[in-house]
């Protein structure tokens, strides 16, 4: 009878985890299915309209008028072009080289006083109204861009290409170029000094009386289309030329790129020119905001850089430009919540949340 009994609970055992096992496979399931939504990149998307709504509520609810909040939203949209060409710039040469390069808001800030020189060293002309500059701030961007890649290939064939010879780690390659950034701000203190410089002193910049009730600067708006353009050019120049082919391929598999005839130290040469390039034109867009020093380049536009590129998702250039927007616009409309001064923690926060809730970033995984 005992075996018996026994032999029936043997049984019984079997059905009893099958039955476990189905009670709770719905609710693994559910699970999956909700972690898949949250991490989705349309949830994601909610998210960050939601935040941008209660911006608006928290500023309506402070007194702040409509205008003024349109007025804060353009603002941010102009800042997050200026971070969008150095995080366009350093995601490029991430998704190439594969390393995180510290010293890239150096070439920033490179750009700015190169672009200042010219400005100096030419006669002034009469601001291009609505604008606040004439022809020889263009002049000093279509002179910084080309010469500050140079410095940037100049350094990586005094520093980086030793180490890739070599096969060194990324932790290597990223003390270097945190090393290499150290030496070329030192560079710029010896050169230009620590004083505060303005491309224009005194120069009046009257805000543009757009519909609504929105004040902004012509500049902001120049600021953005020059953004715009470019990392546009950049996309057509990744897509559509033998050259930007090259690029991704060597982004992808540098050995198989080697071998099916692509010249890998060629392209690493003009990954670093562009970036350089687009590096020092945000640099001096930047400054024709605000004003140079030898540090604003890691102080004030390196680390939103950075946060640009990991939010939009690392190596993608079009992420890049959405973080750089959404850094941007988080920013600036601190300012309708509480104290401006808080704009970097509260955009730092919000690449902190959407991180948590997709790791990869808005468009991570999908390459340059």
């Amino acid at each position: 009878m005992a075996q018996a009994s026994k032999q029936l609970s043997q049984d019984a055992a079997p059905a009893d985890s099958m039955a476990h096992a189905s009670a709770a496979e719905p609710s693994s399931t559910l699970g999956r299915r909700i972690r898949r939504v949250v991490g989705s990149r349309p949830f994601v998307w909610a998210i960050l309209l939601a935040i941008l709504v209660l911006f608006w509520v928290i500023g309506l609810a402070r007194g702040l008028s409509v205008s003024n909040l349109l007025s804060l939203t353009v603002w941010g949209i102009s800042l997050g072009g200026i971070f969008a060409l150095g995080s366009v710039g350093l995601t490029l040469t991430y998704g190439v080289l594969k390393f995180p390069n510290f010293s890239h808001g150096a070439l920033i800030t490179i750009g700015a006083y190169i672009a200042f020189e010219v400005i100096r060293l030419v006669p002034n002309s009469l601001p291009l109204r609505p604008l606040s500059f004439g022809w020889e701030f263009l002049l000093g961007l279509a002179v910084c861009m080309p010469v500050t890649g140079l410095v940037a290939v100049i350094c990586d064939r005094l520093v980086f290409r030793h180490l890739r010879n070599r096969g060194s780690s990324i932790v290597l390659f990223a003390m270097a170029s945190l090393g290499l950034a150290f030496v070329l701000r030192s560079l710029l203190y010896l050169i230009w000094g620590p004083e505060f410089r303005f491309y224009y002193h005194g120069r009046a910049n009257p805000a543009l009386q757009l519909p609504m009730g929105v004040h902004v600067q012509a500049d902001k708006f120049f600021v953005l289309g020059l953004a715009l353009v470019l990392v546009t050019l950049l996309f057509l120049l990744l897509s559509r030329t033998k050259m930007g082919k090259a690029m991704r391929a060597t982004a992808d598999n540098p050995d198989l790129a080697m071998v099916r005839g692509i010249d890998t130290e060629r392209i690493i040469a003009w990954t670093w020119m562009i970036g350089g390039g687009l590096a020092a034109s945000g640099g001096v867009l930047f400054g024709l905001a605000s004003q140079l020093r030898p540090e604003m380049g890691f102080v004030s536009i390196l680390l939103p850089v950075f946060a640009a590129v990991i939010l939009g998702g690392i190596g993608n250039a079009f992420g890049a430009l959405v973080g750089a927007l959404v850094i941007g616009i988080a920013w600036q409309l601190t300012a309708a919540a509480t104290d401006p001064t808080y704009g970097p923690g509260v955009a730092f926060g919000i690449m902190i949340l959407i991180l948590v809730i997709r790791p990869q970033g808005l468009f991570g995984g999908e390459g340059v």
